[in-house]
């Protein structure tokens, strides 16, 4: 009987990790965002169903190029509940990624969502890193029409190693995943980080860390 309980507490346990690991179900059919209407931890309140009209689930103009003008040479176009009301609640969001030649998504993550991108024209070099004791990196050269899958919260990167423009489509299983970039939140974060413990913990001289922290 004690082995029963054992297995049973554990599937419960893992049944509540899963559900924790991504945006709660939503309990009606649709749950447009209320411009108006205040934020709560479950993200924007419902507007009034009798004021949803079809624009709230619909966005023109993704086949437009990004700005890529930029020291990274990468421009993201992120799709959300504040672009389209509609995906309120439902647990995901969308972005277009497009690359100059050379450019780069840099190291960043995704605290609350997974990934999966699509190269939909040029070639990208991707990767992801595995967290704490094996770091391992898993990293691929896509070609138009690949995809490739980056799980929730590891830190991973996209980059345009030709001398053509690079575009990539990719949806995320949250409507808020967050972005963390590692550079910008190591040296630009307000205040700044102690400089001593960013020597140490990246290994550089102090002159290296302040001019790091300089450029953000």
């Amino acid at each position: 009987m004690a082995s029963h309980h054992i297995f049973f507490f554990g599937l419960l346990a893992l049944s509540f990790s899963l559900v924790l690991a991504t945006d709660n179900n939503p309990l009606f059919d649709i749950c447009v965002a209320d411009p108006k209407g205040p934020v709560t931890a479950s993200g924007p309140l419902c507007k009034d169903l009798k004021l949803v009209h079809e624009n709230d689930f619909f966005f023109t103009g993704l086949h437009k190029p990004g700005n890529t003008s930029n020291p990274l040479g990468s421009k993201v176009t992120l799709l959300n509940a504040q672009q389209i009301p509609g995906l309120n609640s439902l647990g995901i969001s969308f972005a277009r990624i497009d690359f100059q030649p050379g450019g780069i998504n840099p190291l960043h993550l995704h605290p609350r969502g997974s990934e999966i991108l699509t190269v939909i024209e040029g070639t990208l070099e991707v990767g992801f890193v595995t967290s704490s004791p094996d770091y391992r990196l898993f990293t691929k050269v896509l070609q138009k029409g690949d995809v490739f899958v980056f799980p929730a919260g590891l830190v991973h990167y996209q980059k345009n190693p030709e001398h053509v423009p690079a575009v990539a489509y990719a949806s995320l299983n949250s409507q808020n995943p967050g972005s963390i970039l590692l550079a910008n939140t190591a040296f630009g974060s307000t205040p700044k980080i102690n400089t001593d413990i960013l020597v140490k913990t990246f290994h550089l001289d102090k002159k290296v860390i302040r001019h790091g922290q300089q450029m953000f």
